[in-house]
C-alpha cells in the first residue's frame, strides 16, 4: 500500500476529495496532511477523517530540518501539495525528488508563479480575455509552477465569467481529475 502526505494551507477540499477516493483504495492511503497554518479548514477536515496532521511554522519549514525529518518518519511514496502556498525547501525537493507533485488552477506555463493562485490566476486569465484556462499537476522543483507538466485539463473561459465563475469550474476539474492523476502515478510506482 502507497503512502500519500498531503500539504495544504486552506479549506482543504482538494485534500478531502484525495482522501475519500483513496479511503477504499488498493493502491495507496493518505497517511497524514502537513500544514503551514493552524487555523487552516484542512486541519478540522483531517479530524473529521482520523488523518494525524503536522502544523508547521516559517522557522520550521525553512530555517531547520524538522519538516523533513517528519516526513521522512511519514515515508511518503508521494507528496501532493494541494492549495499549499509556500515554495518547498531545496532539503525536501532534494529529498523527495520526483515525488512531489503541485495542482495549479491555471494552464501552466501561463499564470504561474509567485504570487498567482487563486484569484490571482483567474483575474488576470479574464482580464487577459482568454479563451480557455483549466488545471495543471506538475512535479515540484526548485521554482514556483516549473516543474515538468504531467497533466492538464481545460474548460471554456466565458465573456461573462467572474473570477467566482471561474473558481467553480477550476473546483471541478480539480476534484475530478487530482486523485485520478495521483493514482496512475503511483500505479506507475508498483
Amino acid at each position: 500500500m502507497k503512502r500519500i502526505v498531503i500539504f495544504a494551507s486552506g479549506s482543504g477540499s482538494n485534500a478531502q476529495k484525495i482522501t475519500e477516493y483513496f479511503s477504499f483504495s488498493d493502491v495507496a492511503r493518505v497517511v497524514s496532511i502537513f500544514s503551514n497554518r493552524k487555523d487552516a479548514g484542512v486541519l478540522q477536515r483531517a479530524a473529521a477523517t482520523n488523518i494525524p496532521v503536522v502544523v508547521f511554522d516559517r522557522v520550521d519549514f525553512y530555517e531547520t530540518d524538522l519538516v523533513l525529518r517528519k516526513l521522512e518518519n511519514a515515508n511518503p511514496d508521494l507528496i501532493v501539495l494541494a492549495g499549499f502556498l509556500w515554495k518547498v525547501p531545496k532539503n525536501i525537493v532534494s529529498a523527495f525528488d520526483k515525488r512531489i507533485i503541485n495542482i495549479h488552477p491555471a494552464l501552466l506555463p501561463k499564470y504561474g508563479g509567485k504570487g498567482m493562485y487563486g484569484d490571482n490566476v483567474h483575474r488576470a486569465v479574464i482580464e487577459n480575455r482568454e479563451k480557455k484556462s483549466g488545471i495543471t499537476i506538475h512535479h515540484v522543483n526548485d521554482n514556483y509552477d516549473e516543474g515538468k507538466i504531467i497533466f492538464q485539463a481545460e474548460c471554456a473561459v466565458e465573456e461573462n465569467d467572474t473570477p467566482d465563475a471561474l473558481a467553480q469550474k477550476i473546483h471541478v476539474l480539480e476534484h475530478k481529475h487530482f486523485p485520478e492523476v495521483i493514482e496512475k502515478i503511483l500505479e506507475n510506482f508498483l
